[in-house]
C-alpha cells in the first residue's frame, strides 16, 4: 500500500528517507552549511522544520528506523547509533533535488559533531516535517540566536513586501553575521554577546523590554533561541504585550548545559 506522496508501506512500515552530502561550506565561524541532494519527493518534504536522523561520526551503514503510516518513528531494536533532531531547512529546492541544512558548531552533541565531521558522500536521513508556525501580520516581530537563523531567514523571505517590523538576532560578534533578504519595513538588529557563552546572554530579553507594542497594529512575534530566554520573552509577550496564543510562537531551540540541538 502506498501513502499520499507515493511512499511504499510494507507491514504498516516505510524506510525513512536517506539524502547524501554534495558539498559542505563554512558560512560564519560557528555555522556549517551542509548541501543535501536525494529524490525530489524527499527533498520537498525535508522542511520547512525537518526531523533529522543524525547517524554516529563515520557510521558507513546506519541502523535507519522506519515511518508508520500515521508518521511515528518506530526504532530498530537495540543500540542504533542514531539520533533524533529538528531543524529549520535553510533551502530547498526540489527540482534539483537539493536542501541545505545549517548547523551550530557549539559543544559536541551528535549533530554538531556529525556536521563538523561531514563531507561529500555521508548519509542523513530525514523523517517527518512541521511547518514554522508562522502567519500572516502587517508587523512582524523575530528574535533569535544562531539557532534561529535558517527559521529567521525563511519567515522574513516569506514576508509580503509591505510587512513592517523588527528583527532581533543575537550572535557572538559581526564575524557570525549572515545576508537576510528582509521587506525593507523589518529593522534588522544584530547584537553581539562577545565573550558571554551562549545561553548566558541577556540581550534578546532586554530588546524586548525595552520595546513597546505597536499601537493599532496586527502584531505577530516569533522566537527561537536558549528555553531560559525564551520564556522570558513569552512572559513578556503574553503580559505587557498582551498577545493572544495565535499571535506568537516562542520555542525552546537548546536547553544551557546540553548539547545544543537545533540551528534553526
Amino acid at each position: 500500500m502506498s501513502s499520499p506522496d507515493g511512499a511504499v508501506f510494507t507491514d504498516g512500515l516505510r524506510p525513512v528517507d536517506v539524502l547524501t552530502v554534495v558539498a559542505v561550506t563554512d558560512v560564519t565561524p560557528s555555522v556549517r552549511r551542509v548541501t543535501l541532494s536525494g529524490e525530489p519527493a524527499a527533498v520537498a518534504a525535508a522542511g520547512p522544520t525537518v526531523n533529522l536522523l543524525v547517524p554516529r561520526v563515520g557510521d558507513p551503514a546506519p541502523r535507519w528506523p522506519h515511518v508508520q503510516r500515521d508518521g511515528r518513528i518506530v526504532w530498530p531494536q537495540g543500540s542504533h547509533g542514531v539520533a533524533l533532531r529538528s531543524y529549520t531547512a535553510r533551502r530547498q529546492d526540489p527540482a534539483a533535488g537539493e536542501v541545505d541544512i545549517d548547523f551550530v558548531l557549539h559543544g559536541d552533541g551528535p549533530a554538531a559533531s556529525w556536521a563538523a565531521a561531514a563531507q561529500p558522500g555521508a548519509l542523513l536521513g530525514v523523517a517527518g516535517a512541521a511547518s514554522l508556525a508562522d502567519r500572516p501580520a502587517r508587523w512582524l516581530l523575530l528574535a533569535g540566536d544562531e539557532t534561529a537563523l535558517p527559521a529567521i531567514s525563511r519567515l522574513l523571505a516569506a514576508a509580503a513586501p509591505e510587512t513592517l517590523g523588527a528583527a532581533y538576532l543575537e550572535v557572538a560578534g559581526p564575524e557570525e553575521e549572515q545576508a537576510l533578504v528582509a521587506p525593507p519595513g523589518i529593522a534588522l538588529h544584530w547584537l553581539h554577546r562577545g565573550a558571554t557563552a551562549p545561553g548566558e546572554s541577556t540581550l534578546l530579553v532586554d530588546a524586548f523590554a525595552a520595546l513597546d507594542r505597536p499601537e493599532g497594529e496586527d502584531v505577530f512575534a516569533w522566537v527561537g533561541a536558549e528555553s531560559a530566554t525564551v520564556r522570558a520573552i513569552r512572559a513578556d509577550l503574553r503580559g505587557r504585550w498582551g498577545l493572544g496564543r495565535s499571535q506568537h510562537h516562542a520555542i525552546g531551540y537548546w536547553r544551557r548545559g546540553r548539547a545544543m540541538a537545533p540551528a534553526g
